[in-house]
């Protein structure tokens, strides 16, 4: 999403960086060009001018002019101004509150409530709550249905509500229902419109009333860019909203949303969907971001994915078979997977630092579909084959090629980057594995 905008900031910081010392009409320069991108990115011009206003104040102090390093410092105070702008640090949900903690979920029709209120669930039931679904949305044709096979889908209960009853009563009687089966979060999927009218605001103001909710939470399209933040700024004007939830951040949009909704309407941004499927909900950290436009990586990022892909002890066990050179195509099919459990690589690699930055990188289109070739072709092979794989002739590649439903020059290059990886492995271990981090593959 933010791709234009880190290559322009990029460019400006690139001529910074050209200039042995900076002067006043360097860094103006530079601003001027700062802030276009900004405005090109779909920011709200009010956030833009204070935000260069910011970065000018301080990069026209000594901290930057008698710098040795004066375009890295510039560099810092953006990424500094960028996190402050987007709201410094993540907001954590609040569940605060006696009995069952209510989450409404407000917003327009087609921003993706109920959707959202799945990943959330997901979210909730991975932190130890037992979350419980209400579709209170009752005008939209099959929302209702629609919670329903996502609360099977993921075995977690839902309210039973029909669209024959009121919104206002669902939630409450789902509070109770919620309280009887021992669940301790409600999500409640309210109902939205094409546009915001009095009947809409009315109906989420009884709600509020009645279910009290500890959080409401605006899910809204990041792809609208600054239409989300005006509709963030009426639905917290009729609702003190909680915060925000951005969907769709994985899509092509310029991001403005992203940088001016907390300025405009002094609440944070709490998650954001950076993908269908319902795992694909992230916490939002401003400070992540922001090292993300300029192209520093996320890695924090990246390390929490790793951990709740990473199994420790199928790790650990992974890491005395490569010291003993017994690393076998079972192991290399069973790694795959655990990768491919934290997003496509294309994702992971853009957060490790740098790697943005790189002109092969910047079109880089991996082909997801080559995991799920490489790990078929692997399950066609014996048990035998999979730890064995010197014993794999020219009958059997023929053979595991027909059962995966691949060529033989597929099975071919499988098993000459294997052998690769194996010579590779076994000149760590003449180094030792002692420099690397416990847990972590040379790979």
């Amino acid at each position: 999403m933010f791709e234009n905008l880190s290559d322009k900031l990029d460019a400006v910081f690139r001529k910074l960086k050209g200039h042995g010392k900076l002067t006043e009409k360097n860094i103006e320069e530079g601003l001027k060009e700062v802030r276009l991108a900004l405005l090109e990115a779909d920011v709200h011009y009010r956030v833009a001018k204070q935000f260069i206003a910011a970065v000018r104040e301080r990069a026209l102090g000594q901290e930057v002019l008698a710098s040795l390093t004066p375009g890295q410092q510039v560099i810092k105070i953006v990424n500094d101004a960028l996190t402050q702008l987007m709201g410094s640090r993540h907001e954590g949900l609040n569940l605060s509150g006696a009995g069952p903690a209510a989450i409404m979920l407000v917003g327009l029709q087609g921003s993706g409530k109920t959707t959202t209120a799945g990943k959330l669930a997901v979210f909730l039931r991975n932190k130890g709550r037992k979350p419980f679904l209400v579709p209170a949305d009752v005008y939209r044709p099959a929302a209702i249905d629609q919670l329903q096979k996502l609360g099977a889908q993921l075995d977690v209960p839902v309210f039973a509500s029909s669209v024959a009853m009121d919104p206002v009563a669902i939630c409450r009687e789902a509070k109770t229902t919620a309280h009887l089966q021992g669940c301790d979060a409600l999500l409640l999927d309210t109902a939205g419109r094409l546009h915001i009218d009095d009947a809409l605001m009315d109906e989420l103001s009884r709600i509020k009333h009645e279910a009290n909710p500890s959080d409401i939470l605006l899910v809204a399209d990041a792809m609208t860019g600054q239409d989300a933040v005006n509709i963030a700024k009426s639905f917290d004007e009729r609702l003190d909203i909680g915060g925000v939830i951005l969907t769709k951040m994985d899509g092509d949009a310029r991001g403005g949303a992203a940088l001016s909704i907390k300025s405009i309407t002094g609440k944070p941004i709490k998650f954001i969907g950076v993908g269908e499927k319902l795992n694909q909900l992230e916490p939002f950290h401003p400070d992540r971001l922001a090292s993300s436009i300029l192209g520093m990586g996320d890695v924090l990022t990246l390390i929490e994915k790793a951990q709740d892909a990473i199994d420790e002890k199928k790790a650990a066990e992974l890491e005395r078979k490569i010291k003993k050179s017994q690393f076998t195509l079972e192991d290399f099919r069973d790694q795959m997977v655990q990768i491919r459990k934290m997003g496509s690589l294309g994702d992971i690699i853009k957060m490790i630092p740098g790697m943005g930055k790189l002109k092969q990188m910047k079109n880089l289109d991996v082909d997801e579909t080559e995991f799920v070739r490489i790990e078929a072709i692997i399950n066609s092979m014996t048990p035998r084959e999979r730890r064995q794989h010197m014993i794999i002739n020219g009958s059997r590649r023929k053979r595991i090629a027909r059962g995966s439903g691949t060529r033989i020059q597929d099975v071919n290059r499988l098993l000459k980057n294997y052998t690769q990886m194996l010579k590779m492995l076994k000149k760590i271990n003449k180094g030792g594995m002692r420099g690397m981090p416990q847990g972590m593959l040379p790979f």
